[in-house]
């Protein structure tokens, strides 16, 4: 409850690379992580992947799977301090994962799958709903009622974007104060949201430039929270390079979202 009650009470960050590539890209954009939180009055948890199993195209990277997974993120918690979230896909997954992480997070994809929504709730843990790109804010109100019924009240909710015709996304910013109704807080995914899902041949590409608005467009219509991907080198990244954002502009992005 502690950690809830801090996201629940003051700025907070969901921030790291989309995917585990190996353990020193984690490790790197953890000690950065790390050093933002020690400076700066957030709360900061660290995410990545372990298996991206909706990716365009059976040929891109998917990531180490969830035992080797578990084993990575628990050495950044170890080493760094800091509260760590991953996104799972299949109910089994939950309570493995659960015995790692800080926060659970439901894909946007699956945000309506009532066995993976009551499986998170039911570890305890915080958790982390990401709005579907068909979903409209208000009707997040079913997805995290899930989630209470299953006897946990640690729920948040993420918007990302809606479907815009083929391979684009906008931003209703309106579904911000609506899912802000529901009574938990509310993040903004400041990189899924400038994605082009499909549109870079098999790949999802996207536009990174974009993220820094997306941030405080959102803080303007209420969000609390800020979900951002980063890496030292996004344009060689294995997943969702093009709306990553360079680690080296993160620090700045965070400090003028508080200010």
């Amino acid at each position: 409850m502690a950690l809830y009650n801090d996201i629940t009470t003051k700025p907070f960050f969901i921030v790291g690379p989309c995917v585990m590539e190996n353990q020193e890209l984690l490790y790197t954009v953890a000690e950065k992580v790390a050093e933002i939180k020690a400076k700066y009055p957030v709360t900061l948890a660290f995410k990545s992947s372990f298996d991206k199993a909706n990716r365009t195209s059976i040929h891109s990277y998917r990531g180490p799977g969830i035992g080797k997974g578990m084993e990575m993120l628990n050495n950044v918690k170890e080493k760094f301090g800091l509260d760590v979230t991953t996104d799972i896909h299949e109910p089994f997954q939950a309570a493995v994962a659960a015995e790692i992480v800080d926060i659970l997070q439901i894909p946007a994809f699956l945000c309506r799958q009532t066995d993976l929504l009551v499986a998170a709730a039911e570890t305890g843990k915080v958790v982390n709903v990401k709005k579907a790109q068909f979903l409209s804010g208000q009707d997040m109100f079913y997805p995290a009622q899930k989630v209470k019924e299953a006897g946990n009240e640690q729920i948040i909710l993420t918007e990302r974007g809606n479907s815009f015709g083929y391979n684009n996304l906008v931003v209703d910013f309106r579904n911000i104060q609506d899912m802000s109704g529901f009574g938990y807080p509310v993040c903004m995914d400041c990189t899924h949201s400038v994605q082009r899902p499909g549109g870079a041949n098999g790949k999802t590409g996207g536009d990174r430039k974009f993220v820094p608005a997306m941030a405080h467009a959102a803080r303007a219509f209420g969000a609390s929270g800020y979900f951002i991907e980063t890496h030292p080198d996004p344009d060689h990244a294995l997943s969702d390079g093009p709306n990553m954002l360079f680690l080296s502009d993160l620090e700045e992005l965070i400090k003028s979202l508080i200010n």
